[in-house]
């Protein structure tokens, strides 16, 4: 078991070797080769990657002089797999295993960097800028995310040597639990799983009969939104953070035992908590008497199918207890009754991952980010039709333009920015016109969109919005574990209307029934899922409602997305009788003369766009 001097005096000698790999004052002994190790560059054979690197190192004889770390996610996954080399700081982007040997032949051996490798950001002029002129990291605020792609996760003392539980050294000797749930009230940290709860006042709520009575403390790590990825990224490139803030909670609340709700999709976040428990225990930060203070307090995993419902708390508890994952209703609340009818706790993994270095800082130090009423900051999965995709952490209140145009670089291919889909299948969009909104939770909830947990979807103006609300109330409907009729039907109801929309069969009555609809199952479903599965709907016809009315009155679709209401034409004029486009279509629609202009026969078309999309003079359209 480490002590507490144990730990410092790892701090120090681990510390200095981190503090010179990032570009400390001391000069480096090493060469630190950091590869990204998280599942978006590990799918791009990163792994392959750091063997050849490793391999290298030993035919060279140089193991004791260059290491090889594998690290959680940095960022810009667009640019993935990356390398980044210590010190330096060089950034390598979209590194094939191949790569490698020039990589150590020229800048490891040779001491030049391979320009023609070095990360560029991307913008919305089509210009690349050098990586130390990015908006996209310049730009960020990274707190939650301050470990992840700067140590190996598989390594307690490099999170050691980030002052790595070391708040749970002093909330135990420094600290009464009252002070600890104080310092987070004073905070302000909200929930940063979507509803923004106070996190202090939930711990507060739970803290009463400590010691008599037993009590929980769970993660929600069963990240579920379509386009989400930022708790997946933390539990790959900083476990031991939620760990730790976790043993925290226990210590505030008077909890011995903790569970991590994790989907069984995130295979290399639960492999690296894994090693992470194991070795919190080895060094005797997990477990019995924990510092010698005769706190306890441990944690196990529990692997969730996958159910989006289960993201509700109540159902979260339910499937830990080996149940189906179906909410319950409330109250009594989990601070009260919950898993296992004891008083429980659960918040998500990105409010764990800032608690640590607020117990250590202090509620002023975390106070200095974000707005009055959403202090802090934010992580956001960018993705959709944006330049830089990735995973961002910015203070609350930055605005959504800051955060596309400056950060992910812009909407590609000059294309307009037209909505950002934010909190996934429970949130709504924010349009164009409210593009320099700033991001926290009152000014979203007050256009009647939600921050959710941060997935934020970029649209551009070939996205259809009545096909993005069917898109997301599809997967609701899918999701739904169909316990309440209002959820379980309604949804199902309002998933037909939109479709009947989309192919052009719609009338303004269906629109009508639509809004009601979507009104009545926000206030009579049990739970958040259905609570909020309309806010997709209603937030698409509160903005674009001009886009419904002209797939109902003009069979149209604006944006030319739905199948049913697109027709393709090829101009005459334009067309070259190159037969490309007539070889080609999967269903014969094409027929002309070679040289001569060519027709497709619009019943025979399956609207596929293969057609257009080998067109080389631009001759074929849809409309």
């Amino acid at each position: 078991m480490k002590t507490i001097q144990d730990l410092k005096d790892i701090k120090n000698q681990k510390g200095a070797q981190v503090d010179i790999r990032f570009g400390g004052d001391a000069e480096a002994e090493k060469t630190y080769i950091l590869c990204c190790a998280g599942t978006g560059c590990t799918s791009s054979h990163s792994q392959d990657l750091m063997a050849n690197f490793r391999k290298l190192a030993e035919e060279a004889g140089m193991s004791d002089k260059v290491e090889i770390i594998p690290t959680g996610c940095q960022g810009l996954c667009a640019k993935g797999p990356v390398v980044v080399v210590y010190p330096g700081d060089v950034h390598y982007q979209l590194v094939t295993p191949d790569m490698a040997q020039r990589i150590w032949d020229e800048h490891i051996v040779g001491g030049t960097p391979v320009s023609e490798y070095l990360m560029k950001e991307e913008t919305t002029s089509g210009e690349d800028i050098p990586f130390e002129e990015s908006s996209f990291y310049n730009d960020q605020v990274r707190l939650a995310l301050r470990n992840c792609g700067k140590i190996d996760p598989e390594n307690i003392d490099e999170y050691i040597a980030r002052e790595g539980y070391q708040a749970i050294a002093k909330a135990l000797t420094e600290m009464t639990p009252d002070e600890v749930i104080q310092v987070m009230i004073d905070s302000g940290l909200r929930g940063r799983g979507g509803a923004g709860f106070p996190t202090g006042k939930k711990w507060l709520f739970a803290s009463g009969n400590r010691g008599n009575v037993q009590k929980y403390v769970c993660c929600n790590a069963d990240e579920g939104d379509p386009g989400a990825f930022m708790d997946r990224s933390i539990l790959e490139g900083d476990p031991h953070s939620v760990i730790e803030a976790m043993s925290i909670a226990g210590y505030a609340i008077g909890a011995n035992q903790g569970y991590i709700y994790v989907r069984a999709e995130y295979p290399i976040a639960i492999d690296r908590l894994e090693i992470a428990l194991k070795q919190a225990r080895e060094y005797g930060v997990l477990g019995k008497n924990i510092f010698g203070t005769g706190f306890d307090f441990d944690i196990d995993l529990r692997l969730g199918a996958g159910a989006f419902v289960c993201g509700e708390e109540t159902a979260l508890m339910t499937s830990i207890e080996g149940n189906r994952g179906e909410p319950h209703p409330r109250p009594p609340f989990p601070a009260v009754k919950g898993l296992f009818q004891s008083p429980t706790i659960l918040n998500n993994v990105e409010t764990y991952a800032n608690i640590p270095q607020i117990i250590l800082k202090g509620a002023d130090w975390f106070n200095c980010s974000g707005t009055e009423t959403s202090k802090g900051t934010k992580v956001f999965a960018l993705g959709g039709k944006i330049n830089n995709t990735g995973l961002v952490e910015v203070p609350m209140g930055a605005t959504l333009r800051h955060v596309v145009e400056d950060i992910g670089g812009g909407v590609p291919n000059g294309k307009k920015f037209k909505a950002a889909q934010t909190g996934g299948p429970s949130g709504g969009c924010i349009p164009a016109d409210y593009y320099d909104i700033p991001m926290d939770y009152e000014n979203l909830s007050s256009i009647g969109c939600m921050m959710g947990s941060g997935g934020l979807i970029v649209l551009d103006e070939d996205d259809c919005m009545v096909d993005i609300a069917k898109f997301f109330l599809g997967f609701t409907v899918s999701e739904s574990c169909g316990k309440c009729t209002p959820c379980r039907i309604g949804t199902k109801r309002m998933l037909e209307i939109l479709e009947k929309i989309s192919e052009g069969k719609g009338t303004m009555e269906d629109l009508d029934k639509l809004e009601e609809l979507a009104k009545y199952i926000k206030a009579n479903s049990l739970c958040g899922l259905g609570q909020t599965a309309p806010n997709p709907v209603l937030a698409t016809i509160n903005f674009f409602r001009d886009e419904y009315i002209a797939h109902i009155k003009e069979k149209r679709c604006p944006a030319g997305v739905c199948k049913a209401l697109l027709s393709y034409t090829i101009d005459a004029d334009k067309c070259k009788g190159c037969t490309l486009c007539a070889r080609n279509c999967p269903a014969g629609a094409i027929s002309g003369e070679v040289r001569g202009a060519h027709v497709i026969d619009t019943e025979k078309c399956i609207k596929c766009g293969v057609c257009m999309d080998n067109c080389k003079f631009g001759a074929i359209y849809k409309k």
